[in-house]
Order: structure tokens, then sequence, then C-alpha cells
């Protein structure tokens, strides 16, 4: 996917710093500290060196219980400093809740909106069809002044998914392009830290929507009870593991204070690696029957997939069933789609499958024929091969739907490391349904 923020684009399969500069006297744990303009800008300045590729400019604190600003002094404080930084070919984020800041901002050469209400507001809306800024999609729980009074969710999970899902289809109703909007699930923003926490872990439930996800942990309150650590400055490394994890989990923006402590940990963001389960062999009785066993003989493939060394299993699709493939006369199959984050190299990684295949009492003696568990690594990020152990893509990824279904529910969009955009346009065969 590509994120669309006016003349910048950014590939949403690497990730991205945005630096949070806060031109406000009183946000949560750096106020004061960059609201002259110089500071402003010499501050921004250090964060782009380091490497941030976006600078998040914010004229009001929107901390728990915090007071809103007016108008003209969040205007004040943050235009001037927006165009001298766009000036100089910066991407420049406005961090605003208010339409006629993020008016005043974009004319001045800011490239997004980052609305931590959301778009509820139709004059906010007005202002994102008038321009052709990226936009951030945030989730609160609230108000700013209020939204940690007793915030309460029956799943956390899912209905800040949903509530996403509904502001994203507004704005696509609206006119704005999909390609410019980001989604942001608003870590402490109307949650508790352990509301925060399983939202967080659960980030591939945004990514399934389909948009770029923002993930903002740095510095806040859920890091500090995770880790143990009371001062929200002292936080920027265990901010950093959370930025990590989030990346790992399909976040393609992270924004930051400390870009530097960032950009490190960055480093050891482990490339994806995207597997399809097949199985259509059970020695059981009925249908149901079957159909349980060979789910079961799957998920045992996935227990042992996440014993791999140094790797992690991000996401699984839902199973289906589908027709058999190019061999017809053989019975129908259960198909999954697997994601995993891996520093094992790809020629390993085909090694250690094909051990789990043969412990699960795989047999080769047809090509496409029945078999106890199939694995085939469909896609590796960033990596290219054709020769006789392994082709990457996979070469018939397109053609089956038994493939394609699950893969593009939990990676739509997905482009693969060839470059090749995956859609349904060339399946033939294959035919799958989810299973109920």
């Amino acid at each position: 996917m590509i994120w669309q923020c006016g003349r910048y684009s950014f590939d949403s399969r690497m990730p991205v710093i945005m630096g949070i500069l806060n031109v406000t006297p009183d946000s949560f744990s750096d106020g004061g500290q960059h609201n002259s303009f110089d500071d402003a800008l010499v501050h921004a300045h250090r964060m782009v060196d380091e490497g941030a590729l976006i600078i998040d400019v914010g004229g009001e604190s929107t901390r728990p219980g915090s007071a809103e600003v007016s108008v003209d002094e969040e205007i004040a404080r943050t235009v001037e400093v927006v165009r001298a930084l766009a000036a100089e070919d910066i991407c420049v984020s406005i961090d605003t809740r208010h339409a006629n800041v993020a008016r005043a901002c974009v004319e001045a050469g800011a490239a997004i909106i980052n609305d931590v209400s959301g778009f509820r507001d139709p004059e906010m809306v007005k202002v994102a069809t008038e321009c052709d800024a990226g936009l951030v999609v945030m989730h609160m729980q609230g108000e700013p002044g209020t939204m940690q009074d007793n915030p309460t969710y029956t799943d956390v999970v899912a209905e800040v998914r949903d509530y996403l899902r509904d502001q994203a289809a507004m704005l696509v109703g609206a006119g704005v392009a999909p390609e410019r909007i980001s989604l942001d699930p608003g870590p402490g923003f109307g949650k508790t830290p352990k509301q925060t926490l399983e939202l967080m872990r659960n980030l591939q439930e945004i990514v399934h929507l389909g948009y770029p996800v923002v993930a903002a942990p740095s510095r806040k309150r859920y890091v500090g009870e995770t880790y143990g650590i009371d001062n929200a400055a002292d936080r920027d490394d265990a901010s950093a593991t959370e930025a990590l994890m989030a990346c790992e989990l399909g976040a393609s923006v992270v924004r930051m204070h400390n870009v530097a402590v960032t950009a490190a940990m960055l480093e050891h963001l482990r490339p994806y690696c995207v597997l399809a389960l097949g199985a259509n062999v059970a020695l059981v009785g009925t249908d149901d029957e079957v159909q349980e066993a060979l789910v079961a003989q799957l998920n045992q493939a996935i227990a042992e997939l996440c014993q791999l060394p140094d790797s992690q299993l991000i996401d699984v699709s839902s199973y289906y069933e589908s027709e058999p493939a190019y061999v017809e006369d053989q019975a129908k199959f259960v198909n999954t789609v697997a994601l995993m984050r891996t520093s094992m190299a790809p020629r390993d990684v085909l090694r250690a499958v094909h051990v789990i295949e043969d412990g699960l009492g795989r047999v080769r003696t047809l090509r496409n024929g029945p078999r106890t568990c199939d694995i085939d690594i469909l896609d590796y990020q960033l990596y290219v091969s054709n020769d006789e152990e392994l082709t990457l893509p996979h070469p018939r990824i397109l053609e089956r739907d038994f493939v394609v279904k699950p893969l593009l529910e939990i990676l739509p969009n997905h482009v693969l490391a060839d470059g090749t955009q995956v859609t349904a346009d060339h399946v033939t065969l294959g035919w799958a349904s989810k299973l109920k």
C-alpha cells in the first residue's frame, strides 16, 4: 500500500518514523521544551537527521484532563513552524482536532492532518475533502478533558476496529481517496493501560481493514505500567520496543518522541514471510469429522511454526474449504494462510516447513496430489528468486482462489516482493469458501 500525503508517498511495507514536535507549554512529557519558534526548528531538524520522515506539529496538549486551547492560540503556535519546515521540503503533519487550524496549516504547507478526534467534526471532513493531505484517523473515546473518566468497552479491539472502519468509509463516501487515509487506534486516548495493551497486542486486527496503520506508543501510560517506569521521559527505550512490536504486527508509521532510539530499534525488524497451508487427507469417518481432523492437522502445523527459531507467527487467516486444483480426482482441501516474522533465510524456512510436513505424514508420490499437510512459502519480504529449490514469490499465487482469499483477508492490498499486486482478477481454480 502507498500512503499518499500531498506530494509525499510512503510505502506501507517499510516503517516510517513520525517525529513528535509539541509546540506547547503543557504536553505530558515535553511541554515547554520546544515551544519557541527557534527551539522548534532545531528539534525538528534533529529528528529529521535521526531518521524521521514526517514531523508532527502539535499546538494543543491532548493529555488526559487537558483544557482546550483557543483556535487562534493554536494557529499562532503552529502555523509558522509548519510553514518554515514545509519550505525546507520536510513532510509536515498538523496534529489538531480543529478544522480552522488544519486548514491554516495545510495552506501553510502541511501534507498530513492528524486528527485525534477521528474526523468526527463535519467541518474537519470538509477540510479533508478540499485538500490532498494524508489523513490520520484516530480513535478516542470521549474528549481529552474527560476521556480517562472510566473508559468502558465490551471488546476494545473490535470496537476500536469497527469505529476506524466506519470513519474511513465515511471519508471515502465524502470523496476522500482511500490511499490518503491511515488509521491510529489511539493508545491511551479514552482507554485504560490494560485496554490499551490489549489493543496494541492485537494491532493486526486494524491492519485487516486495508489501510496503513499508525502506532503511537511513545511514553504512554500503558508503557509505563507494562515496563514499570513511572517517569514518562524515561520510557523511550520501552516505547521503541513497543514501536518494533507494532511494526512486526503490521504498523506502517510510528509516532515517537525519541527518533534516534526508535530508529536503532527498528533495525531489528524482521522480514515477513507469508505461508499457505493445506490438507485433504485424514483417516476418520464422516465429512464433518474429516473437516475437523484436517483443521486439527493444520493447527498442529501452525503450532510447530511457532517453535521456529527467532520467528514469530503474527497472523493466521480463517480456514477455507476448497475444491482440488490441478489433480481434480481427490478430496476437498482445508486451507489457510499464515504471516510470520523471521530472521531465518528463505531456504532455511523451506527446510523447516518440510520437516513439519514430514512429521505430519506428508507423502510426495503425486505432484499436487493428496497430502496430510502442505506448506508453501508464498512471499518473503524483499526477496525474489527463481531457481529449482525455491521460486519466490510463489509463481501460482494469483491463480489459486484458496490462496488469494485467505491472503487478502489478513493482508488486504498486498504487494508481493516482485511488485505484483495481489488481486482476485486472475483466479482460475481451487475455488474456496470460508468454513463456518
